[in-house]
């Protein structure tokens, strides 16, 4: 799924329309949505009670339970696959919903279609809260505390199919539910069922409206035992069945590096270095698939990088598909719902721990803005344009030049984000720790502080370090880029107490917390050093004033100097992507790709060989806020082996071993 330099926009909209009784209507595929005689009847009876789910969610084989679908549609299947497992006694399996959509709803026209169900309505409101919307991509969202999983592929089922079986078995019952395979036979198509089974674990069922012979005989072809069962009301017939023999694993047609030799077993423990906001929300998402978590920090909990006392929810917009745009995109809305989550959990504060208030990002050229204007249609919840007048009436104060409203983003302060993260009965923290060691001691990595004093021990470790992370054993080759930082602290005056959301140019600003700005930052890379610097200062009060001219006497009038300000170093990696995922054996990864050194366009059919039990998430630069929690899934999924929340495409973006790729390609190593 490789869309780089492909025109941004949203995908191709749902194309209803709605009958008498309200019912949602595909013109596109001129079928129904649900059944008109009782749609949950018809779910219950066709999807639940096909793949036995009630009997099965209470017997999972490993305390974990996965639904694939092939079509979402209104979310109706899944809400009553959540409303199943919620009625199960606790212990609960953890539950993981996979679903397949190429044409989804907006957020609107979700609410509307599943209006009609009552005794859904709380679920609905939910999912509601959460729906990531016409935004292209990958969308993990999560409930019920991380025991809820709900991926939603805005793909094409062609591509995204494979995509995932590249990854293995994972799935448990399978619910297809595309529309009539004579309206939709894309959905249908026999390259599929190799796909299918593949990513079906061993006993895996499946349940499916349609009696079509040739998708009983595709299923067939695969290992699924399809049989012909009694349908819903006016239906006679419909099919269910399940795998009688393991699929083989699906061929990829590129060198699969990214992918590992064999799949790791999930821990019951593991070790995090670092208590930034990577290593918290890391910590967080192992806690909540069940794994022990000894976070570990050199000094205080957040006192890094992540220590500012406030930090913009950023993220920007690009007229082409880039992994870069797509992942500051898919990750922006990830971090959003998480967000929303803790506060309205009582774990973040709002005004004081922060506020999902909105942000507004200038833009100086008029070309961008009209272009991405057009692209934004049918997006107006991720973003939309607004002129200096409205901007002001929105913001309290006037921008310089025009721009983009995003009305998900807002301001946090880090330390509580990282707080809220680490507060898990299964997360033990120790700050203080000094410098550390890890190293690899028979199978379990052991840390231990300067005085060779173990402070912990577990089968996998999770580094999240920033610019330390480097120093760290197998982890020396890693192009890690410090880049200096510095913030400013600005009392709040009376025309800044005006202000109601953050503004983004060449700096930042956010409403007040506790009657201070924490406003900045300088930009070095390279640069190392952490003292105050009075110039630095002086350039952030400029660069607000060049953005809300209003205020450039106030700020003009300031002693810079004498402003309070914080240092610190972001990590960054040479393409401004996070590195996130297993650390690779570089010695067995030269060895095993040496040939790209010649032709890098060379496919070799050979897997990656990864260090066991080391994985990383670190070099989020100045957009951690944004990126360590959909970047804390994916390694939390490595992990315990459950199915990705990104792409290949952008996984390998965001690998660790992509820099090793790249110099074999350019003949560097």
């Amino acid at each position: 799924m490789n869309r780089n330099n492909q025109y941004w926009g949203p995908t191709p909209a749902a194309d209803l329309r709605w009958t008498e009784r309200g019912e949602p209507f595909s013109r596109r595929f001129e079928d129904i949505y649900f059944s008109s005689e009782d749609g949950i009847a018809e779910s219950r009876h066709v999807f639940l009670a096909g793949n036995d789910l009630a009997r099965r969610l209470q017997a999972p084989r490993d305390g974990r339970f996965c639904i694939g679908e092939t079509g979402f549609g209104t979310g109706l299947n899944f809400l009553l696959s959540w409303q199943a497992w919620r009625a199960l006694p606790a212990p609960r399996p953890r539950l993981h919903y996979i679903a397949i959509e190429k044409f989804p709803l907006d957020r609107e026209e979700l609410a509307r279609a599943l209006l009609p169900w009552e005794e859904l309505q709380a679920l609905a409101a939910q999912l509601q809260a959460r729906w990531p919307g016409r935004l292209p991509g990958q969308h993990r969202l999560v409930f019920e505390g991380g025991a809820l999983t709900l991926d939603l592929w805005w793909e094409d089922i062609a591509a995204a199919l494979p995509d995932l079986a590249a990854h293995g078995a994972c799935v448990d019952a399978w619910y297809l539910d595309g529309f009539a395979p004579s309206r939709n036979d894309a959905m249908w198509a026999q390259t599929l069922y190799p796909a299918l089974a593949a990513l079906s674990r061993p006993g895996a069922t499946f349940a499916t409206f349609t009696a079509a012979g040739h998708v009983r005989r595709g299923l067939a072809a695969v290992g699924f035992a399809a049989r012909k069962v009694p349908g819903f009301g006016r239906k006679r017939e419909s099919l269910a069945g399940e795998l009688q023999a393991s699929s083989a694993a699906l061929p990829v047609d590129d060198t699969p590096w990214d992918l590992p030799s064999a799949a790791p077993r999930p821990p019951a423990s593991a070790i995090v270095i670092g208590a930034g906001l990577a290593g918290c929300a890391t910590a967080r998402a192992l806690a909540c698939r069940g794994i022990r978590v000894q976070l570990l920090e050199r000094g205080a909990l957040a006192g890094a990088a992540s220590g500012n006392g406030q930090g913009i929810l950023y993220t920007r917009l690009s007229r082409r598909h880039s992994t870069l745009t797509d992942f500051a995109l898919q990750s922006f809305r990830h971090a959003s719902a998480i967000y929303a989550d803790l506060f309205a959990a009582g774990a973040l504060r709002p005004g004081l721990d922060g506020e999902l208030c909105g942000m507004f990002h200038l833009e100086a050229d008029p070309a961008e803005l009209q272009d991405l204007a057009a692209r934004l249609q049918g997006l107006e919840d991720l973003a939309r344009p607004l002129d200096i007048a409205s901007a002001g009436d929105l913001l309290g104060a006037a921008p310089a030049q025009p721009g983009f409203w995003f009305p998900a983003s807002g301001w946090l302060n880090p330390p509580a984000v990282c707080r809220a993260f680490a507060s898990h009965p299964l997360i033990e923290i120790r700050t203080d720790c000094g410098a550390l060691t890890l190293a690899r001691e028979a199978a379990h990595w052991v840390a231990r502080n300067a005085r060779g004093d173990q402070l912990a021990a577990a089968p996998v470790a999770v580094v999240c370090g920033g610019t330390d992370s480097h120093h760290l054993q197998h982890l020396d080759w890693l192009p890690l880029r410090p880049i200096r930082g510095q913030t400013t602290e600005l009392p709040a005056w009376e025309a800044s107490r005006q202000l109601r959301a953050a503004v983004c140019d060449k700096g930042y600003i956010a409403p007040a917390r506790d009657g201070i700005h924490t406003m900045g930052a300088s930009f070095g890379p390279g640069d190392t050093a952490l003292d105050f610097r009075a110039q630095e200062q002086t350039d952030n009060l400029g660069k607000l004033a060049a953005a809300l001219p209003g205020w450039g006497e106030h700020l003009a009038s300031l002693d810079a100097a004498a402003l309070p300000g914080r240092a610190g170093l972001r990590c960054a990696s040479p393409d401004y992507l996070p590195l996130a995922g297993p650390v690779p054996d570089r010695d067995a990864f030269l060895q095993a790709y040496a040939p790209l050194r010649q032709n890098a366009q060379l496919v070799i059919d050979q897997r990656g060989a990864f260090v066991p039990g080391l994985y990383l998430n670190t070099a989020h630069g100045s957009r951690g806020l944004c990126s360590a929690p959909l970047c804390a899934e994916l390694v939390a999924s490595a992990i315990v082996t459950e199915a990705p929340p990104l792409s290949r495409e952008l996984l390998r973006a965001l690998s660790p071993a992509r820099f090793l790729l790249r110099d074999l390609a350019r003949n560097r190593i």
